[in-house]
């Protein structure tokens, strides 16, 4: 019988006030973890922990964070520690960059989307590897499946979401002594309203509606759909429990087989 012994564990989940983070933290809660939330919105946190503490399982609590800069990342460990007393479980999470191509692209979009979608997963680990080597835990990054097939439009996520993945299999071997382990898990086309912007724009784009758009898109996914978010959650949430303990510095991508490489 496969356990995911979840129940009581604490959990660090970022960019959780909606779409895959919030999913993740309600399937966490399910199970019986203490989630914290954060997100730059306390107003949406505030809903979202309202929302999760009405299932009536794990414990929920939220602090408000801008993950690009670094005192909101210390104030955002020290809290969950205050909290909570330890974090044993990791889940670093940020919005996409803009959209746009290699000759619209500003120095300063370049810093803002590294920090955003990079350098605060570093910063972020390092505030709470203290806490995660205690007693050995568990990191999922958040990534994109730009990670195997860059998409087109999409320059600055696909440049650092393939960092995460470099960052991700180093520290793998890094923090195996502790018994961390480390994980990429890298969405395809998941029921969002990321995805939903992202169909509104290229629609615009090739003077189409936003329906024929999804209708070209699903078209390319094997399984013929998107994605929900749970479905994405249920993965993540394995690979945070007890029920993984051999799999590390590794990249799973959760696209309905959209993406062809090996």
């Amino acid at each position: 019988m496969m356990e995911l012994r979840l129940e009581g564990k604490t959990a660090l989940v970022v960019a959780s006030s909606q779409g895959l983070g919030k999913a993740i933290a309600k399937q966490l809660v399910l199970e019986g973890a203490n989630v914290m939330l954060t997100s730059r919105n306390a107003e949406k946190l505030q809903e979202v922990e309202k929302e999760l503490r009405s299932l009536q399982k794990g414990n929920v609590a939220y602090v408000p964070a801008d993950i690009t800069k670094k005192e909101d990342i210390h104030h955002l460990i020290e809290k969950t520690i205050e909290t909570y007393g330890t974090i044993e479980l990791l889940v670093n999470n940020a919005g996409g960059p803009p959209a746009g191509t290699f000759e619209t692209m500003t120095d300063e979009e370049w810093y803002k989307a590294f920090e955003l979608n990079l350098l605060s997963y570093i910063r972020i680990i390092r505030e709470a590897l203290p806490y995660l080597k205690k007693k050995g835990g568990k990191i999922v990054n958040i990534a994109s499946s730009s990670i195997k097939e860059p998409i087109p439009g999409l320059l600055l996520s696909n440049t650092f979401r393939t960092g995460i993945v470099g960052l991700t299999k180093t520290l793998a071997q890094e923090f195996a002594p502790y018994n961390v382990l480390i994980n990429t898990v890298a969405p395809g086309r998941i029921a969002t309203e990321r995805v939903a912007f992202l169909d509104k724009l290229n629609a615009e784009k090739f003077g189409i509606t936003k329906e024929e758009m999804e209708a070209r898109m699903k078209s390319t996914i094997p399984l013929g759909r998107y994605g929900t978010p749970e479905e994405f959650a249920k993965v993540v949430t394995f690979l945070l429990s007890d029920a993984n303990s051999y799999m590390t510095g590794q990249s799973f991508l959760v696209d309905g087989g959209m993406v062809k490489s090996i």
